[in-house]
């Protein structure tokens, strides 16, 4: 797991597993926004299998797809409603992180 903080709010990631959750945790993130979408490469992890820990251990978590298509509206819409609703710091997690903090950045942004 490789974090790099974006601000003190928000951290990004690549591809995180259910065991480092626990890790996550222990280093005080309060939530994390998935940019990634299922199936996008063999092996990857559901969202619904990190998510399913991370709210065991009280983390908020959130599913905010961004595709072939980039960062859409929708996208940067659904990263401001979690900006908005979760507490921080917040990790958000992709492949390599560059969707994660291209996304916040839009949604950074929209909300002024």
């Amino acid at each position: 797991m490789n974090i790099r903080q974006i601000n003190e709010e928000y951290s990004v990631s690549g591809q995180i597993t259910v065991e480092e959750l626990d890790e996550i945790k222990a280093l005080g993130f309060k939530s994390i926004v998935c940019h990634r979408p299922d199936g996008e490469d063999f092996g990857q992890p559901d969202f619904a299998v990190i998510a399913k820990r991370a709210e065991e251990l009280g983390l908020k978590i959130k599913h905010v797809p961004v595709g072939p298509m980039g960062v859409t509206p929708d996208a940067v819409a659904d990263m401001v409603d979690a900006l908005e609703e979760f507490e921080r710091p917040m990790l958000g997690y992709c492949r390599s992180g560059a969707r994660s903090t291209a996304t916040y950045e839009h949604a950074l942004r929209q909300r002024g």
